[in-house]
This record gives structure tokens, sequence and C-alpha cells, in this order.
């Protein structure tokens, strides 16, 4: 599933189309997504400015001149396409497609339909369902050392399992909770609650580094991200551990292999050496 970086990487290449551009047609091809569509959704967008852009953990919410915000999550394999000319024939898996005043095409595709998009106001979205309890954004100027070490005082689970927990910090996925607890030399086995003082300084940066990267490198392309120019991302070209099992630890040398183990129900990536 798309992380923050792929997120804020979609955000990104989506924002200068869509802001100041009015909407002239939306088209849904299939509403059955992960939750079906809102049967409103292509009559509340038709004719309405986009004003914003945004990002929410791993949610886009794209704002409207009337109020209205587009809440839109990629899921396992959504991706949205942009064609600021002639675009090209539709493909199977485009479920809802929208046309600008500028000519521009935006097109959603998504084979395993685990994405969804959704509806609500400026003034709701604070308390929208999937939003209401997430943590701080990671690379805002609300998250630091401080913030992270409240957040897992007294919390007795791994901490690999407690950055995965969205209430903890937003947006962090399998990925980039390996990378960064590698970077900041901690053990996925650690108690959240033992991460304080410089670890928590060192965590912190960490996370905010590597999702730094990430960003820049376009995202991580495992296997469906793309940006929405259809260019992969390069980020899982600098993996130090992720997916990496047996192969020499990149701060310990040869001798020193990264290993696998499952937390959680998911894989872990660490270097029992160096981490601790």
């Amino acid at each position: 599933m798309p992380e923050l970086p792929e997120v804020e990487t979609v955000r990104r290449g989506l924002a200068p189309v869509l802001e100041d551009q009015r909407l002239t047609r939306v088209i849904i091809r299939r509403r059955d997504l992960r939750w079906p569509v809102p049967d409103d959704f292509g009559q509340r967008l038709t004719g309405r400015r986009v004003t914003g852009v945004g990002r929410r953990a791993k949610f886009l919410t794209i704002g409207l001149d009337d109020g209205t915000v587009w809440i839109a999550h990629l899921g396992m394999s959504g991706r949205f396409r942009i064609f600021e000319t002639a675009a090209p024939p539709e493909e199977t898996h485009d479920h809802v497609i929208l046309e600008t005043d500028a000519g521009a095409t935006i097109r959603y595709n998504d084979p395993r339909r685990f994405g969804f998009m959704d509806l609500t106001t400026v003034d709701d979205l604070a308390a929208y369902p999937m939003l209401a309890e997430i943590g701080p954004e990671p690379l805002s100027d609300d998250f630091n050392d401080a913030v992270l070490a409240a957040r897992l005082k007294g919390r007795a689970a791994p901490i690999k399992a407690a950055l995965l927990d969205q209430k903890t910090v937003a947006g962090l996925g399998n990925i980039y909770v390996c990378e960064a607890l590698f970077e900041a030399g901690i053990s996925p086995r650690r108690k959240a609650r033992s991460v304080q003082g410089d670890r928590a300084r060192r965590l912190a940066g960490t996370i905010k580094g590597v999702l730094g990267r990430a960003i820049a490198a376009g995202g991580s392309t495992l296997r469906d991200h793309r940006q929405p120019d259809g260019e992969l991302g390069y980020f899982q070209h600098d993996f130090q551990v992720y997916g990496r099992v047996g192969g020499a630890c990149r701060r310990c040398g040869d001798g020193y292999p990264v290993k696998q183990m499952t937390q959680s129900g998911r894989s872990t990536f660490y270097c029992p050496n160096c981490q601790r």
C-alpha cells in the first residue's frame, strides 16, 4: 500500500494541474471501489473550482470552492494519471475521469479497487472518521523528538508496531519504519516506552530524513506505484534494509547480514548487530 512519500508524490503531481482549475466534466465508470463512490459525487464536483490539493497521512484532500473536500485513498493499486494534451483511449480500470477547463484529463485507475473516494466539507474534515484520531504529520513543525517521546511514553508495544499505529505518527508504513529504525540504530523489538531522550531525537530525525529523501526520489515503486506523469519512483534503490534479507548490513559490513522477522503480521527487516 502506498505510504506517505508515494501519496505526497501524487499530491505534488496533481496540484499544478488541478489547483485554480474548474472541473468541467466528471465521469464515474465504476462506483464499486473499496466503498461505493457517493451517488452525488459527479454532480458535486462538476463546475467547481479546485482551491487546493492537500494530503493528510495517506489520504489526498482536494478542496473545492464551495467548501466541499474530496477525499481520495489509493488503496493497494490505485493511481492517478494526468494527460495535459489529447488523452489516449481509456484503460479497463479507469474508474473515475475528470476534465478541467484548461483541457487536462485526470484518470483514476485501480485494478484491485481497494482505493476509495468520498466527500466531506472543510468544517467536517478534522472529524472525518478516518482522519479524526491520526497523529501529527511527521514532516510538519508539529512533529519533533519531544512529541514523539510523549506519544511513546508508557507503551509496552515494540517500537515497530507503535510507529505503524497511525495514532502515533501520520502516514508511516512498513517500508519507511524499517528504514528509519535502521538509520536511528534502534531495534524494532525495543519497547516503545524506552524510546526517549537521545533515542527519540535520533528517531524523529531519521523519520524526517527518510521521508524527505523518498519524496525527492518520487517514492518507492515495488509493484503498483507510479507518479501521475507515469514515471516510477526510485527510492527502492536506496533501501538500507527493507527487502534486503541476507545482504550485508550497509553499516556493519560483511559478516552482518540483514535479518527478517514477522511483527504484527508484517515483515520487518533489520540488522541485529547495530540496531539495539
